[in-house]
């Protein structure tokens, strides 16, 4: 029953989607603007008026889409992993890096064709709507403008029509809790950079209306008399220009360059997408805002959910000080709470800063720790190494003395199921402190390896710049011994030191042991209780949009007089933009009140105990000195051949479906990526079949 379930909602997701896509192709054109002209004037007399059509048409189908998600996903999560079907071949192949470079980075061939789609899409409406102008050739008599400034003046207003189609898709990627793009299995790295793209695209299009627009006003010398217009109907000018710019800054203070050495620019400047918004309502007008309303509805509600989420802090239970400048921090966690291996969580500690948010990839695993979760964090910039001073400073404290570090977390979020375990066979290449989520990968499939539908044999590629940083892997050291019963081989790679005739267990004992110390919880009481239930989730979307579309609507009636003319209903007005704003603004206040009422009954129960604290350390001293740790390798002074590697993993597995998965440095996944696209060409198995390389990049960085 729950499979037909999920396959009658995945065909109305299907169908949903069709026509959302169907409606931005037809838009452009004379046919669909007749009909809908007509349909319009038959809404204008209902209750609902012409917003409710236009809210019903433009935005709800997204809505729709995120509500019903996360329906299929509540029931994906029960459904057993035994049912869970491998993907194709044809789709593997679709999904393995077709083109590989270091500007644009790794592109398969849904990347490639998803993109194709758009750029398509952008030039058909671009064509569309600007043959139409030329058709009409109405000059603006106002201007008294030549042919080819008319032309001119009618492609740069139509630039702008492409950068509302990039608005309308810019927020969608970035929707952490939300359903829309966790049911494509699109990972945190995919996310952010289709988010980066659109925002790129978004700012170079609108530039081109804006500077279309004023080389056409400088023409007729009409900049002073237009450009400071904000009228109470028609475009708002300033409105529009004030945007532009604000997306300008934006988009310049995103750069890598930016972003990665000026983070509180970056970041502050980043909340004025909210002016940027509220600029564009006023310069488009409220029937242009619907289309890209879905996106900012439901990023509206993520962002007030994941604040609701982070609120109560918890603590710190405990931290392990690696001597490569890392340490592994354990909190508290609700057992109701499950997540996939590879998962990422946000953590923010308001000691060292109330502001930043940072992502961390979870080294532990449902299947072995039921009441703590755990991130490795490598001292690496400002925020890591002032956490790092402050657990440093605690190791050599006294246990009645020690401080309590109070961290707000977010998330979970991560794959609906583990696709890792669609594989017969697993080949992971990480390198520094891209070991993290196959640590808890490795933990996870160690924990079941004898149930059907995990991999049979794992190949683990890590490569490190110095040997002290080979200590990371000592939360899966246990695994590593037992190599008869599960199948896992590793191979480390010490790029930057030369070394020889030396074994993974002596390299293990020349680095000094990791060190644990514990804190107080005397600041928090509080578990991890991750985000809300798929369910919940639905029913707060859904209550937002109706409450949202009755309260515009009630406005409309109450507030704005009717109009005389249809002229004037065609008409933007600032009155109306302001309404949507005000019914936005009501709804979402409702939705977050119904959210914490849901929320505080999640936060009862008190902090779970923490218990076995002194064999740990013990345990991983004589770990180390197990001679079972020979079986595996370990090479310096030299990048791993991933050629050969994959190779002989075809040859040892002789398997025909292999899942790579690659966290670490850039460089690195464009080596992997290019030695997965030459092997799914020239590699074949015992019985002559062609091996199926399916490549995965994970990444929790910005």
């Amino acid at each position: 029953m729950r499979q037909m379930s999920c396959l009658v909602l995945k065909l109305l997701l299907i169908l949903i989607l069709a026509g959302w896509l169907s409606l931005w192709v037809l838009k452009p054109t004379e046919f669909w603007t007749r009909k809908w002209k007509k349909a319009e004037e038959k809404s204008t007399a209902s209750v609902f008026g012409y917003n409710g059509l236009d809210f019903v048409v433009y935005t709800f189908p997204v809505i729709a889409m995120a509500i019903i998600g996360f329906i299929y996903l509540e029931l994906k999560q029960k459904e057993p992993r035994t049912r869970q079907r491998r993907r194709s071949s044809i789709f593997t192949s679709f999904s393995s890096p077709l083109f590989v470079n270091q500007y644009v980075g790794i592109l398969s061939g849904a990347h490639i064709l998803a993109s194709s789609l758009f750029i398509i899409f952008l030039v058909w409406t671009f064509y569309a709507r600007v043959s139409n102008d030329f058709k009409k050739m109405t000059p603006v008599k106002s201007f008294k403008l030549s042919l080819w400034q008319y032309k001119l003046f009618r492609m740069a207003t139509r630039c702008g029509l492409l950068a509302e189609a990039c608005l309308a898709l810019l927020l969608l990627p970035v929707l952490r809790g939300m359903s829309v793009f966790r049911l494509l299995g699109i990972q945190f790295e995919g996310s952010v950079r289709y988010h980066t793209w659109l925002g790129t695209a978004m700012v170079f299009f609108a530039t081109l209306h804006g500077v279309g627009t004023f080389f056409i006003w400088g023409m007729k010398h009409r900049i002073q008399d237009e450009m400071w217009k904000w009228q109470r109907k028609g475009r708002i000018y300033l409105a529009g220009e004030i945007a532009l710019i604000t997306a300008l800054i934006i988009w310049i203070t995103s750069l890598p360059q930016i972003r990665r050495n000026r983070f509180h620019l970056f970041y502050y400047t980043h909340h004025l997408y909210i002016v940027f918004l509220v600029l564009f309502l006023f310069h488009g007008g409220d029937r242009h805002f619907y289309m890209v309303f879905p996106g900012v509805f439901l990023f509206a509600l993520d962002k007030l959910l994941r604040i609701i989420q982070s609120r109560p802090v918890t603590c710190v239970l405990s931290a392990r000080v690696f001597p490569c400048k890392a340490i592994e921090l354990t909190l508290p966690k609700d057992p109701r709470l499950k997540y996939t291996p590879a998962s990422v969580i946000f953590l923010k500690i308001p000691s060292i800063s109330k502001i930043q948010w940072h992502p961390f990839s979870i080294t532990s695993t449902c299947s072995i720790d039921e009441h703590t979760i755990s991130v490795i964090v490598k001292c690496e910039g400002e925020w890591t190494s002032s956490l790092y001073d402050i657990i440093h400073d605690e190791l050599d404290t006294e246990a009645d003395q020690r401080k309590c570090i109070p961290v707000a977390v977010e998330g979970p979020y991560g794959p609906a199921s583990p696709d890792f375990v669609r594989y017969n066979n697993l080949l992971l290449v990480a390198g520094g402190i891209g070991i993290t989520p196959f640590v808890s990968i490795v933990r996870e499939i160690s924990s079941n390896y004898s149930r059907s539908g995990y991999p049979h044999r794992i190949q683990l590629i890590y490569a490190v710049r110095k040997f002290q940083d080979v200590c990371l892997l000592d939360p899966i050291l246990p695994h590593l011994l037992n190599v008869e019963q599960f199948h896992i081989k590793l191979k480390v790679f010490v790029t930057r030191e030369i070394e020889t005739g030396t074994t993974l267990r002596e390299v293990l004992d020349k680095i000094p042991d990791t060190r644990t110390t514990y804190f107080s919880t005397t600041c928090s009481s509080y578990t991890t209780y991750g985000p809300e239930r798929f369910l919940w989730m639905a029913a707060i979307a859904m209550v937002s949009s109706i409450t949202f579309l009755l309260l515009l609507v009630g406005f409309n009636h109450s507030v704005t007089p009717p109009a005389k003319k249809r002229s004037e209903q065609k008409n933007s007005s600032s009155q109306v933009d302001l309404l949507l704003l005000c019914s936005f603004a009501i709804a979402i206040t409702c939705s977050t009140l119904l959210a914490i009422m849901i929320r505080w009954k999640r936060v009862k129960r008190e902090l779970q105990s923490f218990t076995d604290k002194q064999n740990k350390t013990t345990k991983q001293c004589s770990l180390r000195a197990s001679r079972e740790l020979d079986e595996h390798e370990i090479h310096f002074g030299g990048r791993p051949n991933f050629r050969d590697i994959f190779s002989d993993f075809t040859s040892e597995t002789g398997g025909s479906d292999i899942g790579v998965l690659v966290c670490g440095p850039e460089p690195m996944k464009e080596s992997v990526a290019s030695a997965c696209r030459l092997a799914l060409v020239s590699q074949k198995n015992a019985k002559g079949k062609r091996s199926n390389f399916s490549f995965h990049s994970l990444n929790f960085t910005l």
